[in-house]
C-alpha cells in the first residue's frame, strides 16, 4: 500500500487539526505525518495568542494534547522553515506539505504618528503577557491614560489586561516577569475606540461581560453612543448574540461610572463608539501625546461615515487591535494586500497565473486570513485534506521519505529540535513550578531554558 509521507508546518490548533483529520479520514493509503513547530512548545495562538485568564482555553488545549499524545505525529519544535528546514528539503523527503503557520503579525493602521514612541500593535502586547520567547521580557506600563483601536475580542483582551490589578492573574500561568510588569503599571483609564457603533462590534458576549467582572475596575459608557438606527434596532432584535451584547452595554449604561461620573473604582474602562481615528499626536520627545479621532454615523449600508466632528483625548500608550496579519514563508507564494498563502481551498496557487503548486496545501488563518474561531479552523482543514486526498496523482516522489531522514538532517545542521516527551517534560516543569507557588502553572519564557528543560539538559 502507498504511504504518504506528510510535512505539516505550524503546530497550532490548524496544523494539529489537520494531521489529526487526515487520519481519521477514509483513504487507499497509510499516512506517516511529520509536524514541525518554531517554537519549542506546541499549540499556537492557544498558548501564545490568548489571555492567560481565559479558563475556556483549557478545554481546547486538552483537545489539542489527546490528539498529539496518540503518538501517531511526530513533532519538531524549535525548528525555523526557511533557516533549519527548506522547501527543497521537504520535498527531498516528503510527498507533500500543509502550511498552518496562522497570523501572529499586526495588521497596519495608517495614520499619522502611528510610529510614535509608545505606539505599539496589539500582536506584540499579547506575546509579551502570554510569556512568547522571541518578544523583549520587559514592557512599559509607565502611562496613565491608554487608548486602544479596535473593536474585536483582541482589543478587549488587551483592554482587559491593561486594566486589570496583577493579583487577579495569579490564578492563571501568567510568567513571573508579566506579573512583575503588570504590578508596577501606571494604568488608571483605558480607552476603547471602535468607527461603528454597539450593535457592529465584532468581539463576542462573553468577552464584553468579562470587562465588567474585574476588581476595582469600573467600565464606561456614554449616552451619545446608544442614539440606534434602524439597521442597529434590526440587529438587536433578529442576532441573538448582539442582543446579548446590548443588554450588558444598556447595564453599564446605568451604573454611576456611566458618562465619566464617579463609580469608585481605582481604574477605568471606557469604551468609545462611533470613534474613527484619524491621528496620533506627539510630544517634543516623539512620544504618543493625544489621539485625535471623528465622530461617525451609520450610512444606512452598513458602513460609517464621517460627521465632522474632531475630537481629541490626551493619552501616553496606543495599541492598535485592528487585525492579524500572515507573514511570508521562503519559496511560498503570497498575497501582500491580504498576508496569506493564495490558495483554492487550500490547495496553493502560483499567485502570477493561479495554476496550482503541486504538494503544496495551507490550512488556518494563512490560509483564509485571521478571521473565525476554532469550528471554522476544523471545518478548514477538512476542505484542504480532502484536496490533498484527491489529489494523489500530484504529489511529490521524494528521493528519501524514510523516517529516519529528517532527525540526521537536524542534527546535521546542529538544530536542537524538540520532540513530544520534550513538550511533556517542558509542560511537567511548569506545572511543578506552579504548585511551589500554588498556581496552576507558571510558563518558563526563555527559548533556551525550554529548549534545555525539553531536551533533558
Amino acid at each position: 500500500m502507498t504511504t504518504l509521507r506528510l510535512a505539516i508546518v505550524g503546530a497550532g490548533p490548524a496544523g494539529i487539526y489537520a494531521a489529526d483529520i487526515l487520519l481519521k479520514a477514509e483513504r487507499a493509503f497509510d499516512v506517516s505525518i511529520d509536524l514541525f513547530e518554531h517554537l519549542p512548545a506546541p499549540y499556537g495562538l492557544v498558548r501564545y495568542g490568548v489571555a492567560p485568564d481565559h479558563p475556556r482555553i483549557k478545554g481546547i488545549v486538552n483537545a489539542l494534547r489527546g490528539v498529539l499524545d496518540r503518538g501517531d505525529i511526530r513533532i519538531f519544535g524549535n525548528v525555523r522553515f526557511g533557516e533549519d528546514i527548506t522547501l527543497d528539503d521537504l520535498k527531498h523527503h516528503y510527498n507533500a506539505v500543509i502550511f498552518a503557520t496562522g497570523a501572529a503579525r499586526d495588521a497596519a493602521l495608517e495614520i499619522p504618528g502611528i510610529d510614535a514612541e509608545g505606539s505599539f500593535g496589539a500582536a506584540d502586547f499579547v506575546s509579551w503577557f502570554d510569556g512568547h520567547p522571541d518578544v523583549p521580557r520587559e514592557w512599559p506600563l509607565d502611562a496613565e491614560s491608554v487608548a486602544v483601536i479596535g473593536n474585536g475580542n483582541v482589543a478587549l483582551d488587551v483592554a482587559r489586561m491593561l486594566a486589570k490589578h496583577a493579583e487577579d492573574l495569579l490564578p492563571s500561568e501568567i510568567p513571573d516577569n508579566v506579573h512583575a510588569g503588570l504590578a508596577a503599571s501606571a494604568v488608571t483609564d483605558v480607552h476603547v475606540f471602535g468607527r461603528r457603533g454597539p450593535a457592529q462590534v465584532k468581539f463576542t458576549p462573553l468577552e464584553l461581560r468579562e470587562l465588567g467582572e474585574q476588581r476595582d475596575v469600573d467600565v464606561v459608557v456614554y449616552d451619545e453612543d446608544f442614539d440606534y438606527d434602524e439597521a442597529s434596532k434590526d440587529a438587536i432584535a433578529t442576532n441573538k448574540q448582539v442582543m446579548v451584547i446590548d443588554r450588558v452595554l444598556q447595564k453599564w449604561r446605568t451604573s454611576d461610572a456611566a458618562n465619566g461620573g464617579g463609580g469608585g473604582a481605582s481604574r477605568r474602562l471606557h469604551l468609545h463608539f462611533w470613534s474613527k481615528p484619524l491621528e496620533v499626536k506627539k510630544d517634543e520627545a516623539g512620544r504618543v501625546s493625544a489621539l485625535v479621532y471623528e465622530r461617525t454615523r451609520p450610512d444606512g449600508e452598513g458602513g460609517v461615515v464621517g460627521t465632522g466632528e474632531v475630537r481629541e483625548l490626551p493619552i501616553r500608550q496606543l495599541y492598535r487591535a485592528v487585525g492579524y496579519f500572515g507573514s511570508p514563508l521562503p519559496g511560498v507564494p503570497f498575497d501582500d494586500r491580504h498576508g496569506v498563502i493564495p490558495n483554492h481551498e487550500g490547495q496553493v496557487l502560483h499567485p502570477e497565473n493561479n495554476e496550482r503548486v503541486p504538494g503544496v496545501y495551507a490550512t488556518g488563518w494563512i490560509k483564509r486570513g485571521p478571521v473565525g474561531l476554532i469550528g471554522h479552523t476544523k471545518s478548514d482543514a477538512m476542505e484542504t485534506v480532502g484536496h490533498l486526498i484527491n489529489d494523489q496523482g500530484s504529489w511529490w516522489n521524494p528521493v528519501d521519505p524514510s523516517a529516519e531522514a529528517i532527525p540526521a538532517l537536524l542534527a546535521e545542521r546542529g538544530v536542537a529540535w524538540t520532540d513530544l516527551a520534550g513538550w511533556h517534560r517542558l509542560d511537567a516543569h511548569e506545572i511543578a513550578l506552579g504548585a511551589a507557588a500554588e498556581r496552576e502553572r507558571i510558563k518558563v519564557v526563555p527559548r533556551d531554558e525550554m529548549v534545555a528543560i525539553s531536551r533533558g539538559e
